[in-house]
This record gives C-alpha cells, structure tokens and sequence, in this order.
C-alpha cells in the first residue's frame, strides 16, 4: 500500500548536544530521494511526498528548542520533507509522543528516539508493514536471534529483560521487545490508541501494545538495525524502579472497560479477528 503522508514524531528532552546532528542524518536521508540507503537498505525514493517531522520539545532547559528553530528546514522548499517544532511543558516521554502522533493528520505516524539510533532508511521498512497492519514495532531481535541491545552497559540489558518478563505475563504478550522507540501507526488506529494512553513515563510504549492487542489490531513485528547511542540521561534509581513497576501494573487496571472494535471497523482497518 501506498501512502500520501507521513509524520515523524521525535520526542526531545535537553537534546541540544544529540539533536542536531540527528537532524541531519534525517534530513539527509530523506532529501536524496534515492532507490537505495545505506549498505543496500531501503533509500527514500518511494516514501510519501508529504513528509512532516515533528519535534516535540518536553519543556527542555538547554537549547534544544532554539535549536530546532534555527534549522534550515523549518522553512523549506516547495516539496520538501518540513519541519515543525512544538513546546510542551515536562511530561515525560510518553506525553510527548503522545501530543506528536495526536497532532499530525498524516496517512501514518512514526515515532522516534530523537538522536536516531534506528537509522532513518528503516522507515520504508514500517511502511511497508503498514500496508498490511494497523501498527508496527520496530523490534531489536533480528530474525537470526541476534539482538542489537548487546552493545548496551550490562545494567541496562540486564533491567531490561527483567522488565520483559513482567511486562509479557501481565501486559504485552509474545511481544520480544516493546521498548524500542521506532513504531509506526496507520491514523485512524494512532488517534484511537494514542486518544487512550494515560501512562506517560517509560512505561508507556508497553501501554500502546496492550491497547493495540485488546482492541483486535493487526501488529506487525518489524526487525530494524539499531545502534546505541551513549548520552541517555535514563538512570537506574529505586524512585524509577518503583515508577516502572507501578505503571506496568495499573495499565490493566486503567483499561479494564476498553472494547474491541466492531467486526466491520476490524475489517477496515486490517486488525485481527
């Protein structure tokens, strides 16, 4: 399926030092408009021609607003993927992502770390997803079992899996990795799960796939390439622990009255019977 439009939400918290040289990275992948990318990967060519990138600013105090507003891009040439900045004050990632997707009234809605560990040339792999799915998951695990969190500091995997063994009994099912930042909705399914979501810390992409999966959308599990990028200000603290847990737990709780869509409406937007 072809698309006409695409929104690229970038949540971005006292990004100024990671931000810039991730926009260029985007800016110029999607600017070449090539058959291919990277080392073979998919190139730009066949990506929508309305193409929006949206930074949401979650009430930063350094630079990364001005940053933002000083880019070429903001005002760009006729055709040309643009960019948009909004402010909010702190909320959380979760929020952020949120007020994005729920802003952008493109055919489908991406979401993405805002230093771009997933390189932009996996976009087209989202879309393609999406031709045949409400809502896609970049996913770290590749086909062959090999899973690109290795190069993470050993805490970090080590509280990760932790997370996936709760996060699969209680809310996300067979899901390998829910908390890659690189996802893909189709609109009507963004609006409603995103018009939805309560749990704004980190927790919140475990939320969305709970929602997807109890509303009957058709997921698709999408391999990506990934790469750590060093910088992250995520800390492992007992008062985030304690957060983690505590979100992890009421998502159930919040969504205990959420129906699946009528038959017609699965049908309509390719969910699961």
């Amino acid at each position: 399926m072809a698309f006409s439009s695409l929104t690229l939400v970038l949540p971005a918290y006292n990004e100024e030092a990671r931000l810039g040289s991730a926009l260029d990275e985007l800016f110029g992948y999607l600017g070449r408009r090539g058959e291919r990318g990277r080392e073979g990967s998919p190139g730009s060519l066949e990506l929508p021609a309305d193409i929006r990138v949206l930074v949401v600013d979650d009430g930063s105090s350094d630079s990364t607003a001005a940053l933002v507003r000083a880019r070429p891009e903001m005002k760009p040439r006729k055709g040309a993927p643009r960019l948009d900045l909004m402010s909010l004050p702190h909320g959380g990632k979760g929020a952020a992502v949120r007020a994005g997707v729920l802003a952008s009234d493109a055919e489908v809605a991406i979401f993405a770390d805002s230093d771009m560990p997933t390189p932009p040339d996996e976009v087209p792999r989202i879309l393609d997803a999406l031709g045949d799915a409400s809502v896609a998951l970049g996913s770290r695990i590749q086909p062959d079992g090999r899973d690109m969190r290795g190069s993470q500091p050993p805490v970090r995997r080590w509280l990760g899996a932790a997370f996936h063994l709760l996060a699969a009994a209680w809310v996300t099912g067979d899901v390998k990795d829910t908390q890659c930042g690189f996802k893909g909705f189709r609109r009507e399914a963004a609006h409603d799960l995103f018009a939805r979501q309560q749990v704004t810390s980190i927790v919140f992409d475990a939320e969305l796939i709970y929602l997807a999966r109890r509303r009957g959308y058709r997921l698709a599990i999408v391999p990506i390439h990934w790469y750590d990028r060093r910088g992250s200000r995520m800390r492992a603290r007992p008062g985030l622990a304690l957060r983690v847990a505590w979100d992890l737990f009421r998502i159930p709780f919040l969504h205990r009255r959420v129906a699946r869509l009528p038959l017609q409406d699965q049908a309509r937007e390719g969910t699961s019977g």
